[in-house]
């Protein structure tokens, strides 16, 4: 008979070796968009290139004509740099937006998996937090290689203008370099006080989606308690920070764009007035004046800076929000098999579990047979789910080991576990294109003869053959109760029981004849296991081989329901949680 019994601690498995530091995900990022971004790099480069010449080309085509000599070389010149420009510009953009969209799905299926296979996912926010982060920050982050790329060719112009101003004429470039020093402040302001209001922003943003994808699940409730109004206010409570983030990042940008816009009048007034004064003095032609007005214009070309610039604070900002979820804890995975022949028995020694500073499971040592049905019960907060979760892996013990015919689950492989571990949940996620893909979907794929033989089970069989195409309709075209749902899903996890079965509250929504099949069939038609069900109906308890009774995270006791139920405080369990009454 499976009991709690103290046991000396087993030998920790080795620690994996030390890697080296994982690169953060901004340069994860940078790494794998390289590619589009170093086009990107290239177009702009050569299109800056051709943007700086033209003024000279420009110039030696004025001259000419103001000399009466042929200009129709320097004029074709012309013509083609402009071309050239347009056509580096086109290609840049078309670069830039397919290397965007790559990186973008990258991001959301790295951030997706990671958030998956977490070991304790729930820290990266809600539902709805999760969805911002997925689409919108995804969708800035991705734009990051190409931003960088970006944010380097806008100084390629500016800084080929300067240098063009000095190749015409030094004391036109050192009058625009009076100015520069303002040019750098408005920068610099714009990037830092950008960064603050943009990850403000975001924040916002998620807080609104997440308490709009609550309401959205509890439409039915809010509605039944006609809370709508006070719901409402709860879900746009965010959006008054939202809209200060929001303002405050348009009056950054604002405030850069309109000094900017003041500041290049003033240079170039500046600077033509210099080279004036130097026309007059025979050291510049007129051809050679216009070239100077047009490399004032490039070398203050603010305007391109400071927007690139915004868009890589706004990528490197959507990507640190992605980080929060890239960079939680990730579960490791052994190499190593469940020995062959074993029965399935499940020990937890020492297990001790802590969440945001709360010890929920505290000192929990059990052992379950092998082949026997073990129902977990407690009041609520008791610690029950997440005993279930620590028991097949799903959550991370802080302290304490979990074992499965001896072997620590740290060692299995991830595929091993998988098969070997089987899950039903109260309210379970159906995947896949029909019913039946539904049901056969697992750590393998379960063949028709499998899938029905686990419908049976689970007595989903029947109300699966009145669909319109039985096993084979599509989820969508299935109008089902929460009941069938969790026939479903116990037949999904029948279809590919392993050495442990855990049922977390995986048949609430079963009426009492159907529960008591589906307890029958646990025993008579799914592959021998050792079962562990998380139970809140008496007649679930009574028919285990034994109850564990968890009070506050701890086990109170380990014994079968007859005994336990001598006890007031075991009844009051289920008076509290609203079991049947009776054994």
């Amino acid at each position: 008979m499976p009991a709690a019994t103290p046991h000396s601690p087993l030998p920790t498995p080795p620690e994996p070796p030390v890697k080296a530091v994982t690169p953060t995900l901004l340069r994860r990022t940078l790494r794998y968009g390289r590619a589009p971004a170093a086009a990107v790099l290239a177009c702009s480069a050569a299109g800056a290139a051709a943007a700086v010449a033209f003024p000279l080309v420009l110039a030696r085509t004025v001259d000419a004509l103001l000399a009466g000599e042929g200009a129709g070389r320097w004029a074709a010149l012309c013509a083609l740099l402009v071309a050239g420009e347009v056509a580096l510009d086109a290609l840049a953009a078309w670069a830039g937006g397919a290397g965007s969209a790559r990186t973008t799905a990258w991001l959301r299926r790295l951030t997706g998996d990671r958030f998956l296979v977490a070991a304790g996912g729930a820290a990266a926010g809600t539902p709805g937090g999760l969805a911002t982060r997925l689409t919108v920050n995804a969708l800035d982050a991705g734009t990051a290689p190409v931003a960088a790329a970006g944010a380097v060719a806008s100084v390629l112009v500016p800084l080929g203008g300067l240098a063009g101003l000095f190749v015409l004429d030094v004391w036109a470039g050192a009058a625009f370099l009076a100015g520069l020093p303002l040019l750098l402040l408005v920068l610099r302001t714009s990037v830092r006080d950008g960064a603050g209001a943009l990850a403000a922003y975001q924040e916002a943003q998620a807080q609104v989606a997440g308490r709009l994808a609550e309401t959205l699940g509890g439409a039915r409730t809010i509605a039944a308690a006609g809370t709508e109004e006070r719901e409402r206010e709860r879900v746009l409570a965010p959006l008054g920070g939202l809209v200060a983030a929001g303002r405050r990042t348009w009056r950054v940008q604002g405030r850069a764009a309109g000094s900017a816009g003041l500041l290049m009048p003033l240079l170039t007034a500046g600077v033509l007035a210099v080279a004036g004064l130097r026309l007059t003095g025979g050291h510049l032609t007129a051809g050679e004046l216009l070239a100077v007005a047009r490399y004032t214009v490039l070398a203050a070309g603010a305007g391109a800076v400071v927007g690139a610039l915004n868009g890589w604070v706004r990528a490197r900002a959507a990507t640190d929000r992605l980080a929060a979820v890239t960079e939680l804890r990730q579960t490791a995975y052994g190499t190593d098999a469940p020995p062959p022949g074993g029965n399935g028995t499940l020990e937890l020694r020492g297990v001790r579990v802590v969440r945001d500073g709360r010890t929920l499971l505290d000192g929990v040592d059990l052992v379950v047979d092998g082949g026997s049905t073990a129902a977990v019960v407690g009041a609520s907060g008791a610690g029950k789910s997440l005993l279930a979760a620590v028991a097949g892996r799903l959550e991370e013990p802080d302290a304490g080991t979990v074992l499965l015919d001896g072997v620590d689950l740290r060692a299995l492989g991830e595929g091993a576990l998988r098969r070997e571990v089987t899950y039903a949940f109260a309210r379970p996620v159906l995947l896949g294109g029909s019913v039946g893909a539904a049901i056969g979907a697992g750590a393998w794929e379960a063949g028709e003869e499998e899938v029905r033989a686990a419908a049976r089970a689970a007595g989903a069989d029947p109300f699966v053959r009145r669909l319109p195409d039985g096993y084979g309709t599509a989820l969508r075209d299935a109008p089902l109760s929460g009941g069938e749902r969790q026939r479903l899903g116990l037949a999904r996890a029948f279809a590919h029981t392993g050495r442990l079965l855990i049922l977390d509250d995986a048949t609430s929504s079963l009426d009492s004849v159907t529960e008591r099949l589906v307890t029958r069939a646990l025993t008579e038609d799914v592959r021998p296991c050792t079962r562990l069900v998380v139970a809140h109906r008496v007649a679930v308890a009574a028919r285990a081989d034994v109850v564990v009774w968890l009070e506050a995270g701890r086990v109170r006791a380990v014994r079968p329901h007859a005994r336990l139920w001598r006890e007031a405080a075991y009844r009051a369990v289920f008076a509290a949680g609203g079991g049947e009454a009776g054994r």
